[in-house]
């Protein structure tokens, strides 16, 4: 299993968003943080199916502190929540 490192940010007052560093393009959003948390998974997983669509597979996630030392990204880290999303997603026995 992986973990993508994903930032929360609050694009507006009724709206949060998530996205991931390592996934340009791939991003979850909701009215609150607990549902763009909740979905994130979702929203990699339409991102994993359009890779593989295209023949290519996710890249490797990089760890918090490979993301603090690229400069494009570290003050995205340095102003915002981030988080861990597991991938593929933890069942939750509902399924």
């Amino acid at each position: 299993m992986a973990q993508y490192v994903a930032i929360i940010e609050d694009t507006d007052p009724d709206a949060v968003s998530v996205w991931f560093p390592d996934l340009p393009g791939c991003i979850s959003g909701g009215d609150d943080v607990d549902e763009a948390l909740e979905n994130a998974p979702e929203a990699l997983a339409f991102y994993a199916q359009e890779l593989t669509a295209d023949g290519r597979q996710l890249p490797s996630p990089r760890t918090l502190d490979q993301l603090k030392a690229d400069p494009e990204f570290a003050d995205d880290v340095g102003k915002h929540t981030v988080v861990l999303i597991d991938w593929p997603p933890l069942s939750d026995g509902t399924e």
